[in-house]
């Protein structure tokens, strides 16, 4: 039993991080897509969120190059005091299923800055700032 249970934990240990996220919608952007967070994601020090944020988009976008973007995945920090977001990563893939991914960005020092109306942004920090109450650690 017990090796079987180490077995499934090394094994759970090779599959990417996104596998285990639960998205919860939360919004659509101006141009109707689907954002998502993972709720599961978020931790708060020093009065910064940081969570996962995936958005879907409806129509495909040509990234050039001949990329396609059909999904993308953040990791972002939210000051909530000042509204305010900053991206930490962000992964573009070609699938809806979000398993190829095409390009992978990470800031080395992230900045602060204020969210759009209407965009994933602007969604994704209403719903961090109104949640992180719950998931301060």
């Amino acid at each position: 039993m017990r090796s079987h249970l180490i077995a499934t934990l090394a094994l759970a240990a090779l599959v990417p991080a996104s596998a285990h996220a639960q998205w919860k919608e939360v919004g659509k952007t101006a141009s109707n897509n689907p954002v998502y967070v993972d709720p599961s994601s978020m931790k708060t020090k020093d009065g910064i969120t940081t969570a996962r944020v995936q958005v879907k988009f409806v129509t495909p976008v040509d990234a050039g190059n001949g990329k396609v973007w059909r999904l993308s995945r953040h990791t972002a920090m939210f000051d909530c005091a000042k509204k305010a977001i900053a991206a930490k990563s962000t992964t573009y893939y070609s699938d809806a299923a979000g398993t190829k991914a095409v390009e992978t960005k990470t800031i080395a020092m992230p900045g602060f800055g204020p969210a759009i109306g209407g965009s994933m942004t602007q969604i994704a920090l209403d719903y961090v700032c109104a949640n992180a109450g719950a998931k301060k650690k």
